[in-house]
């Protein structure tokens, strides 16, 4: 009997490890950190707006405010490239993100602009989107490294023409 209630035991225990490992391999997290293109500041916001795989689909609820201000954002083990963009808190204005030209404005996405990353290698590597919002000369301030498993994007709020063009 007591040999019996040991296997079943370690049965659970190694159904539990496995359901664990398998959970944990059900999804990849990204360090998110969306910067002032021209201050270089942490805007800690938890409106983020996440599409994957080139579809139009947009999942609002997969980054989670940290309390240091970033974001930690879950994406499906499946998902081999994300674009990410936020909202300002609490308004459905977008802040244009500064990895494109920054003429485009909030039309990017209309106009399929949008810049995929690839997972691999943000989880590998770290990566850093493009700051065009400044210029040619990326001043010392701007000059951002990205941890393997982060993603750093800069972005700008709308400018005035850009607000009543939409």
């Amino acid at each position: 009997m007591i040999g019996k209630l040991k296997h079943g035991f370690y049965l659970v225990l190694c159904m539990a490890a496995l359901c664990g490992s398998l959970f944990a391999q059900s999804q990849k997290t990204i360090t998110v950190r969306m910067l002032d293109s021209k201050s270089g500041n942490l805007i800690a916001t938890s409106q983020f707006l996440v599409r994957i795989d080139h579809q139009e689909t947009v999942h609002g609820n997969w980054v989670v405010k940290n309390e240091d201000g970033t974001g930690k954002l879950a994406v499906p083990a499946s998902a081999d490239v994300l674009s990410i963009h936020a909202t300002y808190e609490d308004t459905t204005q977008v802040y244009v993100n500064c990895d494109a030209n920054k003429d485009v404005g909030t039309s990017a996405h209309a106009a399929g602009l949008d810049h995929w990353y690839k997972i691999s290698d943000i989880l590998t590597l770290g990566v850093v989107a493009p700051n065009a919002c400044v210029g040619k000369k990326v001043p010392d301030k701007l000059q951002v490294v990205a941890q393997p498993g982060e993603f750093v994007f800069f972005v700008r709020k709308l400018n005035v023409k850009e607000q009543f063009q939409d």
